[in-house]
């Protein structure tokens, strides 16, 4: 078997491990006495809205929202396709026509929430003191600033008429059972999808606070909005979300461990480094480099064939113009720090299929990869300079492209440390 092919085997096993129909049947409540009504957003939403259809017992409706081109047909539970990571008056309705549906329920009536990663964008309702455009101008500068996945949601909860625990608060006194899949590192569930159907313990100084510390003057109205702070979201304790249910049905970890069976199961050693690994990618890969260069020269901290993987979400601070997500741009950083070292190949994806907003899930990285550059006239550290990953790895055929895996539990990286020749 080539190194290739197990670097594609690994992100196989990743995803398999983490897909709806795999995870979310043994996690189904019981039917309720009343109405049972689906609602959902992220990148898995039509997933799982479909694993749903196939294994509910009784009669349902609802709608979901995902991602343009994540869409399944379904019969009975709506999907609507809307904009990601910068919100469209598509997920502005969708998230509308939700709120809506869950209002006027009893306590007899189920509401079944499919919560994954990208929900926060895809379930667009603005306050009502903001418009759609500024939340999108905020969205813009945020993913711009370098700002963290939980910093990004915080901000977003308190620009939201729905985030933040106040889809829950809306369905009260249904029961309110919530599916999540996990693409935050630490799994927070006020985190994911910016938390609908939570409780928030962030606030709105909090808010206020995230656009000071990355310079970010937001627009007028969304200003005022924050200063104002006149609707603060649900918090630990609301008796309107007492009796909401939640339960993590997928994680990173659950990636990392179903990879590092199959690299254990080829002779290989596998280092987990750790499911929540943030920071800027191109700091991240020089550590990852440097732990592959320990395993290659001193056999430590395992003796090589080993396999480095780790998960998590890395920012990418946008200083140049080029093309690219925070994967490819992890792998440019690891291939300037690796500089050609032999035996070392590596991979990294985002599991939703799309790295950033390209058509790549990522690249592969081989030993041979700045050489091969060289001869076509690419300078490595000019393309990083650049925030052009992407146009680097496509140069040398190296993207991989999946198209959309409908679901999301964020960044996979493995690196292949192979043994050295005798």
């Amino acid at each position: 078997m080539t190194t290739d092919a197990l670097l594609h085997d690994l992100f196989q096993a990743a995803l398999n491990a983490v897909v709806a129909d795999t995870r979310l049947p043994a996690a189904l409540p019981q039917p309720p006495k009343g109405r049972t009504i689906v609602i959902g957003a992220g990148k898995a939403a039509a997933a799982m809205a479909k694993t749903v259809e196939d294994h509910w017992p009784g009669p349902l409706t609802g709608l979901v929202v995902t991602r343009y081109d994540h869409d399944l047909p379904t019969e009975r539970i709506e999907v609507v396709q809307a904009s990601h990571p910068v919100p469209d008056a598509a997920g502005q309705d969708a998230a509308k026509r939700i709120l809506e549906m869950v209002q006027g329920l009893s306590a007899d009536d189920l509401v079944l929430c499919l919560i994954s990663g990208g929900g926060s964008a895809l379930l667009a309702l603005p306050a009502p003191a903001v418009s759609l455009d500024d939340k999108r101008a905020v969205a813009k500068a945020l993913l711009k600033s370098g700002a963290d996945i939980a910093e990004m949601n915080c901000v977003r909860k308190h620009l939201s008429a729905i985030k933040g625990g106040r889809l829950a608060a809306a369905a009260h006194p249904a029961r309110v059972v919530s599916l999540l899949v996990s693409d935050v590192p630490g799994d927070d569930p006020s985190v994911i999808a910016s938390g609908p159907t939570v409780p928030d313990p962030t606030s709105f100084a909090d808010a206020r606070a995230i656009l000071a510390k990355y310079g970010i003057t937001p627009p007028p109205g969304v200003a005022a909005h924050l200063e104002r702070a006149d609707d603060e979201t649900p918090k630990p304790g609301d008796p309107r979300l007492a009796d909401a249910v939640t339960t993590i049905i997928a994680t990173p970890q659950d990636a990392l461990d179903a990879a590092a069976a199959v690299a254990r199961d080829r002779g290989f050693t596998p280092v987990v480094l750790g499911d929540a690994i943030e920071g800027e990618a191109r700091d991240v890969a020089k550590v990852h480099a440097g732990i592959a260069r320990q395993i290659a020269r001193r056999d430590q901290p395992v003796p090589a064939p080993a396999v480095i993987l780790s998960g998590g979400e890395t920012t990418v601070t946008v200083r140049g113009n080029g093309r690219g997500g925070r994967n490819v741009e992890f792998l440019l950083a690891l291939a300037v720090a690796l500089d050609g070292h032999p035996g070392i190949h590596a991979a990294a994806f985002d599991t939703d299929g799309i790295d950033g907003t390209e058509d790549n899930a990522g690249a592969l990285l081989r030993p041979d990869t700045l050489a091969r550059a060289a001869a076509l006239g690419l300078d490595a550290k000019a393309h990083l300079t650049n925030n052009d990953g992407y146009s680097f790895f496509k140069a040398l055929g190296d993207l991989v492209v999946t198209g959309p895996t409908r679901t999301n539990v964020n960044d996979f990286r493995v690196i292949v440390v192979e043994r050295p020749a005798e």
